[in-house]
Parts: structure tokens; C-alpha cells; sequence
């Protein structure tokens, strides 16, 4: 299943095929640091004093994993970080060779070997990783990254189908969702609060934005996805939650997004997939998305509480 970081990037483990084939266009130096585990020599790596703006790539797969930003000089021969680019770009496991217990740390996407990982850094982190200049390759502030070093290029829809607990965690669960938010569409007050919105008197639904990488889920999919979790039947109300904020809704960024709910719909309709009931769920131009307070957000991974909403995957 694909995974994805905070900052957008897709960080799915590569095959060993895939990692294979791009280890065999490395020089001898970065293949031996890399795939063997080997260190450079104190004081050689050729990124040790580089201070230009930029950020530090895998030398095999591309993933960015520390920014100039974070560097610091820290005396020991090495190019040294108090912290990563992300957290979820470089993975940490123990490393007992060498007659001692240190933490590897390692490409995240491609598995390769950079370096170690202390606790005698500077704050705020206390970490210091120590990196081997030959398993990164540096990107100068405003130089133009390759594809394979630049974040997924994104898609945002937005749905809603009764309380937005349920739906933000499974379209979570999405393969190809990068994040869900709870939010409040398509009413009339800018900033709505959540006690606000329940009066039913301001126009919002509660909806879901949903933030989707096209290369690994359409947006077809996540249609079929949506019409499972709810009943889209239900007038102004979805189970036990009554009131137009609970209404069924999409609402669309483009004419793509309208051609395509329009005719899943119809599609819908001519399957008799509800029994022959009325399918009610309006499909509207996007309006202002306001994101709901943070209590409400990962609601049900907080809580531990269950949802009437389907799981669709």
C-alpha cells in the first residue's frame, strides 16, 4: 500500500529489483557507503563544509532527507543534522557491529545506508545524524529538483455524508490518500465554529477535503469509496445525525469532477443500487473550505469510538 509523508512526498518502499537497478548506476564509493553499510573517512566527504542553501537527497532514490536548515558543524569529520527534512523520509534500527550498540539510520524509500544517528546534538533536538557525504547528493537553494525529488503532485476533493468522524477515517485509509480533513462547506459565515454550524441555520455541511495522489487512486474511486460509506438516500440526515449539515454532498473543483460524479451517479441509479430510492446527494461547485477545531480531527484514531459510516476498502 502506498505511503506518504507529511510534507507530500511518497515514501512507498521501493522493490529490491528497484533499488537494485538504481545501485548499479552509483559510483563505487556511494555503492560500497549505501549498500554495504561502509563509512567514508573523517574529514574526506566532499559535503562536510558545504554551506550553500539547499537540500540533501538519497544519492540512490532522490528522497529529500535533510535541509541545510538543520546543519550544523559538529567537529567529528562528518556532515552532521540535529534533524531530518521529515521524519518519515529516515528510518532508525540498531546497529550492534563494531563491538557496540549505535542507531542506523537509513533511506526510508530505498533502504540505503547513510550514517548514524547520536544523542549529542544541539537543541531542540538533542539528535545529531551523522551522515556520509557520499550517500547524499545536494540540490542548491532554487535549482530545479528531479521528479523523483519532489513532492506528489496532488488533487483535492471534497465530500459529505453525515458526520465527518467517519468519513475523514476511512478515505484515510485510502490507497493513494495522502491526508483527510474534517471540515464545514458551501454555507454563509466565514470561520464557522462547530456549535455554530449545529444550529443548521448557518448553510454548512460537514465535509471531508480529501487530498489524493492521481497516480495511485482516481477520482472515480473515491467516488465508489464514498457512495459505500454512506446512504445517500437520506434527505438532511445520515442515521442517528439529523439536520442539514448532515446532508450528502459533493462538491467539485473542476468540470472533470461534475462529468464524473454526474454520470457514477446516473450509473447508480440505473443499478436500482438503493432499492429504487430517490439518491439525493447534491453536487455543487466548491465553496470555502473551513477546516473544524482540532478535537474534531483523527476523531475516531483518538478515541478509540466507532462510526455507522462503512469501511469501503
Amino acid at each position: 500500500m502506498p505511503r506518504y509523508s507529511k510534507s507530500g512526498y511518497d515514501v512507498t518502499p521501493l522493490g529490491t529489483d528497484q533499488v537494485a537497478e538504481l545501485a548499479g548506476k552509483l559510483d563505487p564509493e556511494a555503492y560500497r557507503v549505501t549498500q554495504k553499510s561502509g563509512t567514508e573517512p573523517a574529514f574526506c566527504g566532499n559535503l562536510l563544509d558545504n554551506k550553500k542553501p539547499g537540500t540533501y537527497c538519497c544519492v540512490v532514490c532522490g528522497l529529500p532527507l535533510f535541509s541545510s536548515d538543520h546543519k550544523f558543524h559538529s567537529g567529528t569529520g562528518w556532515p552532521s543534522f540535529y534533524r531530518e527534512f521529515d521524519p518519515a523520509h529516515v528510518t532508525r534500527r540498531p546497529d550492534r557491529s563494531h563491538g557496540m550498540v549505535r542507531t542506523e539510520i537509513n533511506c526510508a524509500r530505498c533502504g540505503a545506508h547513510l550514517g548514524h544517528v547520536f544523542d549529542d546534538g544541539p537543541a531542540p533536538t538533542g539528535e545529531r545524524h551523522c551522515l556520509n557525504s557520499a550517500a547524499l547528493r545536494f540540490y542548491e537553494k532554487g535549482a530545479e529538483l528531479p521528479p523523483e525529488s519532489r513532492p506528489v503532485s496532488t488533487e483535492i476533493a471534497y465530500f459529505a455524508g453525515g458526520c465527518f468522524w467517519g468519513l475523514e477515517h476511512y478515505f484515510e485509509q485510502g490507497p493513494g490518500v495522502l491526508d483527510a480533513v474534517s471540515g464545514y462547506m458551501q454555507g454563509s459565515l466565514d470561520r464557522p465554529s462547530y456549535k455554530e454550524v449545529c444550529t443548521d441555520a448557518t448553510g454548512h455541511a460537514e465535509t471531508v477535503k480529501v487530498v489524493y495522489d492521481p497516480r495511485r487512486i482516481s477520482f472515480r474511486r473515491l467516488l465508489e469509496a464514498f457512495f459505500k460509506m454512506h446512504d445517500p438516500t437520506q434527505l438532511n440526515r445520515q442515521g442517528p445525525d439529523v439536520g442539514a449539515q448532515y446532508r450528502s454532498g459533493i462538491w467539485y473543483t473542476s468540470d472533470e469532477q461534475q462529468r464524473a460524479a454526474e454520470a457514477y451517479i446516473e450509473e447508480l441509479r440505473a443499478q436500482k443500487r438503493f432499492g429504487g430510492r430517490k439518491i439525493v446527494t447534491q453536487l455543487e461547485p466548491a465553496k470555502t473550505f473551513w477546516p473544524a477545531e482540532e478535537y474534531h480531527q483523527d476523531y475516531i484514531a483518538k478515541t478509540g469510538r466507532t462510526c455507522h459510516v462503512a469501511n469501503p476498502w
